[in-house]
Order: structure tokens, then C-alpha cells, then sequence
């Protein structure tokens, strides 16, 4: 996992090597996804789950502990720090809030999960961890505390713009961006001086979260090739979208523009 990161931090392996995923996982043996489909490991020995599967949590609402080798990508790219504040959302059972939250010691984790019996497992999972908060609620509806990370596990068609503004100065969004049912792309917000720089850096799929998974008849699809090329994210009461528009839903917006690049 930690290879895979392709991060500097030499603090990500011993952390991934410190938090057991099992701890987070209930006990064995456990329905993963390998290939195409569904298989029980021939027994509870943990062997089975370290390696890169997604573990199902909830079956029926298609809920599972993601791909570790897609996580690690995510932590190492949006680099957590000692004392940074992170929320979390979309947290399930922990195993990730746990793997933030060392990172960012003695910085703090607020943990959002809608499921009411996975937040109760995660707030279970995580009571060890005195710089972890656990809330059962919908992020989408809530204000956010200002964060330097959101961590997000849950496909959106634009992000909320109370997750845009809860960003600290440098702070980093990172997020499944799935605007059409054939486009799914891994999304890094960044605050700089200039605005809300964006990078859509891999593919990526998630289950849709609740609240900002659909858009209205007004807004503008992009495509995968134009998704791709998002280089700024804007609120329409802030900017009113341009020709360099490759994305508009409710009061988000994205463009192909670089910030502090100019117009031609």
C-alpha cells in the first residue's frame, strides 16, 4: 500500500502498518470482491484481507471497505499533516478515519457516516482514538468545520458548496467526481491565493452519495474528455460561467481554465 502511495511520507507505511484491518471488519470469515464478483474467505484468518479487495460492510446497500491500494493513492496524494483537521465523509466503519487520524496527530478527525449501524461500529471501532469525533448524520445537509483535508467516499455529481467553503486556506477536497453514469474520475480540490484549483487525477467509482447525486434539467454534463480537462472549480454567486464551462450543476461550476492563466 504504502509503494503503491507514491508518497514522500515515510510516516504512511508504519501508520498502515499500525491499524489492523480486521479491528474495523467484524469478525471473520468475510464476503469480499475479487474480479467480477463475490466470494467468502475460506476462513477468519486475516491473511485474506490484506490484500487489495474490497471487504462488503452493508450488501444490500452496496456498501463496502474500499480498495486499499486506491486509499493509498488518495492519502498519499492529498498528503496528510501532523495538527491538520480532517473531515471524513463517508467514514463506514473506520478503518480509513483510523489511518487519517494517526496521520494528522494531535490534529483532529470529524467522521460523518449516514448509516446508523455502521456509525455506531465506526464510533465502536474508534474509541481508542481521542482525536476522532464520529457523527451520524448526512454530510450534505450539515456545515462542515473548517478542514485543511475532506476525505470523501461516496460519488457526488458536483460537491456541495458548503464543502467548498468549510476549505482552509490550502486546504485539499478529495472526492469521486461521477457527473454522468459513464464518467467516474478521482477529483483533488485544492484552495490556493487565486481560487479553487481542481485535478482530475484517476479513475473512480463509488456508490452515490446521498443528497449530491443528481443534478437538475438546467445543468450542463460534461462528458468524460471534458471532465478531464477541469482545471478550476467555481461558485456561480462568485464567477458566472464562461465558454471555458466544461461543468455546471446547481451552484457549482467547472472550466477548463488554470488558475492564473489567461484568456486568450
Amino acid at each position: 500500500m504504502a509503494a503503491h502511495a507514491a508518497s514522500a511520507d515515510p510516516r504512511l507505511e508504519e501508520v498502515i502498518a499500525a491499524v489492523p484491518r480486521e479491528a474495523f471488519l467484524g469478525p471473520g470469515p468475510w464476503t469480499i470482491i475479487a474480479g467480477n464478483g463475490k466470494v467468502e474467505t475460506p476462513s477468519a484468518d486475516p491473511v485474506h484481507i490484506y490484500q487489495n479487495v474490497l471487504v462488503v460492510l452493508d450488501a444490500d446497500k452496496g456498501i463496502n471497505n474500499g480498495e486499499p491500494f486506491l486509499h493509498a493513492m488518495w492519502i498519499g496524494r492529498i498528503a496528510p499533516k501532523p495538527g491538520e483537521a480532517v473531515t471524513h465523509i463517508g467514514a463506514g466503519t473506520g478503518y480509513y478515519t483510523a489511518i487519517l487520524a494517526k496521520l494528522v496527530a494531535p490534529g483532529t478527525v470529524t467522521a460523518l457516516e449516514l448509516n446508523a449501524g455502521l456509525a455506531a461500529r465506526a464510533k465502536k471501532n474508534l474509541e481508542s482514538y481521542g482525536n476522532v469525533s464520529i457523527i451520524h448524520g448526512n454530510a450534505v445537509e450539515s456545515e462542515l468545520p473548517p478542514s485543511d483535508i475532506i476525505y470523501v467516499n461516496a460519488g457526488v455529481m458536483a460537491p456541495p458548496s458548503c464543502w467548498l467553503k468549510a476549505l482552509k486556506s490550502g486546504g485539499r477536497l478529495i472526492f469521486p467526481w461521477r457527473p454522468a453514469d459513464r464518467v467516474g474520475l478521482a477529483m483533488v480540490v485544492t484552495r490556493t491565493a487565486q481560487g479553487l484549483a481542481c485535478d482530475p487525477f484517476m479513475g473512480s467509482w463509488f456508490i452515490p452519495c446521498v443528497g449530491a447525486s443528481l443534478a437538475g434539467p438546467s445543468a450542463k454534463i460534461p462528458d468524460r474528455q471534458q471532465a478531464a480537462s477541469s482545471r478550476s472549480i467555481w461558485l456561480t454567486a462568485d464567477k458566472k460561467p464562461d465558454r471555458t464551462a466544461t461543468a455546471i450543476i446547481g451552484d457549482i461550476w467547472f472550466s477548463s481554465r488554470a488558475l492564473g492563466r489567461r484568456r486568450r
